[in-house]
């Protein structure tokens, strides 16, 4: 498998589970309706974990184009291929948010609250103030990327064997999965924390595509905040790293 299939597929993973708990949640008479804010913020970690364990191994599972930004900008990651990871991130989450409509097609049309449906496929913010939304998604990005930069596997050496690392295995996506779920819990309540262009963006284009009876506006004065905020927090995530190197 190539890197940019991992992350079409790591994204379309990250995005159905993260947009189908958001539907669960949210939607007319699905099983976990009313599961609360905590209730997402799990599952939007669970989802960051199998995004992470099937495109890791692969591309490194950036998944989120302020990651792969924010790693080149670090010196981590080669800026020839940034366009092609971005271009996979946002047809894997396309693909997601799509499978999440499949999946709650049903509970789509039994919903009348088109402001509803908006939010299991992009964010609106709680209070909108577009400057101080935009530094809310810059700061929880900055803490996810910054955090990314500092995780390193485990290593070891012993007598007569050169270069021995000790792999976490599947347990290695664990870590970022349980700092997403952190920062929703800290810092998602402002906007219900993109911290990921992507994740946004893409599916948002899906939600002005796809029928599902009255589904309200798409937003699209607000769609810039999910992108500048994460990428700019990206960028001064590595930015600091990178001095303090």
């Amino acid at each position: 498998m190539s890197p940019f299939i991992a992350e079409v597929l790591g994204t379309m993973i990250l995005l159905l589970l993260g947009n189908g708990v958001v539907a669960n949640a949210l939607l007319s008479e699905t099983k976990g309706n009313n599961g609360g804010f905590l209730f997402i913020n799990i599952g939007w970690g669970i989802a960051v974990f199998a995004g992470v364990l099937i495109a890791g191994p692969i591309s490194g599972a950036h998944l989120n184009p302020a990651v792969t930004i924010g790693l080149a900008v670090a010196g981590k990651f080669s800026w020839s291929l940034v366009g092609s990871y971005i271009a996979a991130q946002m047809i894997g989450a396309a693909l997601g948010a799509l499978l999440v409509w499949i999946s709650y097609y049903n509970h789509y049309h039994n919903t009348e609250d088109g402001e509803i449906k908006v939010h299991t496929f992009c964010n609106r913010p709680a209070i909108p103030n577009h400057l101080m939304n935009t530094i809310t998604e810059l700061i929880g990005t900055f803490v996810l990327v910054f955090t990314v930069l500092y995780m390193a596997e485990p290593s070891f050496q012993a007598d007569g064997i050169e270069n021995a690392v000790v792999g976490l295995g599947s347990i290695g996506a664990l870590p970022v999965a349980l700092i997403v779920i952190g920062i929703g819990a800290s810092l998602g309540g402002p906007t219900g924390y993109a911290i990921n262009p992507a994740r946004d963006l893409a599916p948002r284009i899906m939600h002005a595509i796809l029928p599902m009876g009255s589904k309200g506006t798409s937003d699209w004065g607000y769609s810039w905040v999910p992108v500048v905020g994460p990428i700019l927090g990206g960028v001064l995530a590595a930015v600091l790293f990178t001095a303090l190197s």
